[in-house]
């Protein structure tokens, strides 16, 4: 019998630092959840409805059976009844999971242990190269990184600083590709020697200003193994700050409640902040949502502050010293200028990125868009906080195919237009559900959904707020209609082969405490730690329906507990995993998973589940992160994964002067958060 790892000990969110709850998120965790709206729970929804386990069983056959011959279902997706969930001791399931000749196709690869190993550790068989760094000049002009000399004009035009969300789009350059990456957050103590928080420099503040937002960089591939390399100073590289310029765009563009004194338009912004997961469109520009804005505004006191977790005092960066537009008693408009979805053309470096005022603001953690038959983009986005809310958004323009100038322009008003719709769920089996993860009688966590339309252009759905207020205070409008309080809704990603959506739940150890929601089918634990993975079929396979069938896929822990589940796959033969973060999918239709936070005594790490046919809820990971880091944005191609490496060393106590971690560049080098490819030492196939 496997041994369990030792609990990671913590008072913070998951399994993170104090360190890193500080600088990411300013500490979400240690106020009181903004939302505080009495609208009914899903475990509050379901208490007193009939069981309709039949009729939602017959709904899931139904909507299944409609994607396997829809026309955006790729030719091998599975049968209705191929897709149900086999039962743990189906015969169907092969034998164990760990060789390398064993597993679905693109996770034939022998699992990596859990370990707190200070690098990457990847599986047998496979090797690995650090693409780019933070720091690394990208840019005409841009000097090499000196961690003693450091400014904001070198940063501006080098590579920013902790690399969340990844896209790695096609060029018509021989071995080259566009990698876009998001830059979330920055962590001054690991920045500067000596860092006085309580009195930040000027230099050191601009520094930190040109370290968030984003970067484009072209990228080398070598022939005969799946190393990059960057190009620098190619004519796509680009570098957008806190302090570039963005254009709001769509229906509350202009609209008095984003007005400033340096704007009085309401439609131009200076920067992004706080970039989390993100997407990549059909048409060739990528999305990249801004989550956790609230921490860099200080004193805001209103309502519509406090729902959105802007604090009462000076914030942990001291910005608000240096730009009133910081300081909400100053501005108290600006921090309504953040929470959106941004939208840029990596192909295009003279453009100006958009923020679509369209698909709403709150702690947007992806937005992932798939096409309705007729070619109209729907995203779906996830609010990381605490009993807060899952979106979709559905455009009533459709895409323009090729990359003309006309085409081009035209798609980059697809998502400016359309319904913003926000989710509730309904389980089928309450009287089950107590709280420890039990399986329900029937065998599965599920249920129905329906989708309640918010706002319309500028048409509002909901009494009482004008579609400008759905759009800029989205989370009220959630509250007011019903919308179900979920744990902590993420990266969200629609499987490219079967059109069923994948939403990871990460963790909420606030549920079921004194005064707060209760378990219920689709977040089943209280004292949530480790987290769950909800799949959902839109009806009919229509991403514009107005309904879903939706079960837990995944119900995050050990395999030796109980309380996890693993789509009724035999729990001996997985890998553990916690605290499931962002995920995507492999050319084979696997959804790989990135974590943050686990709370099972291994460091973080890259997950591959198989979710169709016979191994269906087989896991295996495929890689470990260095001490104190959180893996990122994963790309999975058919001869390489990559993946971000996020806050390398980020463990509480560690400064310049004293690291925790000595990655990625060893002993006496700054630890440097870092893109990384992943590949076969014989140069074959990933997993196959």
């Amino acid at each position: 019998m496997r041994r369990m790892l030792p609990l990671l000990s913590s008072n913070h969110a998951g399994g993170r630092s104090a360190l890193t709850c500080r600088y990411r998120c300013g500490d979400a965790c240690f106020h009181e959840v903004p939302n505080t709206s009495d609208n009914e729970y899903a475990g509050d929804v379901i208490a007193g409805t009939l069981s309709r386990r039949s009729m939602m069983r017959t709904a899931a056959v139904v909507t299944v059976a409609t994607a396997a011959g829809g026309a955006v279902v790729a030719q091998n997706a599975p049968s209705a009844q191929a897709a149900a969930v086999p039962a743990a001791g189906d015969a169907r399931h092969g034998g164990p999971g760990g060789g390398t000749s064993e597993g679905a196709r693109g996770l034939r690869f022998t699992p990596v242990e859990p370990n707190t190993a200070d690098k990457v550790t990847v599986p047998e068989g496979y090797t690995q190269n650090v693409v780019i760094r933070w720091g690394e000049p990208i840019l005409r002009g841009a000097p090499a990184f000196d961690a003693d000399r450091q400014t904001a004009r070198a940063q501006a035009g080098q590579f920013g600083y902790n690399n969340d969300f990844l896209s790695l789009l096609p060029l018509r350059e021989h071995g080259r590709q566009v990698l876009v990456a998001n830059h979330e957050y920055t962590d001054e103590q690991l920045m500067f020697k000596g860092y006085d928080a309580a009195n930040p420099t000027r230099e050191q503040v601009e520094i930190a200003w040109a370290a968030h937002g984003l970067s484009v960089v072209v990228v080398q591939e070598e022939r005969r193994s799946g190393k990059l390399t960057p190009v620098t100073r190619h004519w796509l590289n680009r570098r957008l700050t806190a302090t570039s310029e963005f254009r709001l765009t769509g229906p509350a563009a202009g609209s008095a409640l984003l007005k400033t004194s340096a704007d009085p338009t309401g439609t131009k912004v200076l920067g992004t902040l706080n970039n989390c997961a993100g997407g990549t469109t059909p048409w060739g520009t990528t999305l990249h949502g801004e989550e956790n804005f609230n921490q860099y505004f200080a004193n805001g006191t209103s309502a519509t502050d406090k729902r959105y977790g802007l604090t009462s005092g000076a914030t942990e960066r001291k910005w608000e010293r240096f730009d009133k537009r910081f300081d909400a008693a100053q501005e108290p408009n600006e921090s309504h200028r953040f929470g959106w979805v941004v939208e840029l053309d990596p192909y295009d470096p003279d453009s100006t990125p958009r923020k679509r005022t369209a698909l709403g603001r709150f702690k947007h953690e992806a937005a992932q868009p798939r096409l309705t038959r007729d070619g109209r983009p729907v995203v779906y986005m996830g609010d990381d906080e605490r009993f807060d809310y899952f979106y979709k958004f559905v455009s009533s323009k459709r895409m323009k195919k090729g990359d003309s100038r006309a085409a081009r322009a035209h798609n980059l008003t697809l998502l400016d237009e359309g319904t913003l719709y926000v989710a509730k769920l309904t389980g089928d089996s309450p009287q089950d559900v107590d709280g420890t993860g039990k399986l329900p009688n029937d065998g599965e966590f599920d249920g129905s959904g329906v989708w309640i339309p918010l706002a319309t252009g500028d048409v509002s759905h909901v009494p009482g707020m004008t579609a400008e207020e759905v759009y800029v205070f989205t989370r009220i409008a959630g509250d007011k209609v019903g919308a179900t309080k979920m744990d902590r809704p993420e990266d969200v990603e629609p499987s490219p082969r079967t059109g069923r959506v994948y939403v990871a739940l990460t963790n909420n150890g606030d549920r079921g405490k004194a005064g707060k929601p209760g378990a219920d089918e689709a977040n089943p634990r209280n004292l949530n730690k480790h987290g769950q993975i909800l799949e959902l079929a839109e009806h009919w396979d229509d991403p514009s329906s107005d309904g879903f069938a939706w079960r837990l896929f995944l119900v995050a822990g050990d395999p030796e507990d109980p309380a996890t589940y693993f789509a009724g796959y035999p729990k001996e033969k997985v890998s553990p995993i916690s605290c499931p973060d962002n995920v995507a999918f492999d050319p084979h239709g696997n959804l790989w998973i990135s974590t943050d936070g686990a709370q099972l005594g291994s460091h973080d790490g890259l997950f591959g589940v198989a979710t169709t046919g016979e191994r269906r809820g087989e896991l295996k990971q495929f890689l470990t992160v260095p001490k104190g880091a959180e893996t990122c944005g994963p790309i999975i191609q058919d001869r390489r994964v990559i993946v971000a490496v996020q806050h390398p060393g980020e463990v509480d106590g560690a400064t310049v002067e004293k690291p925790a971690s000595v990655w990625p560049d060893g002993p006496g080098r700054l630890v440097r958060p870092s893109v990384v490819a992943v590949y076969r030492k014989d140069g074959r196939g990933i997993g196959v």
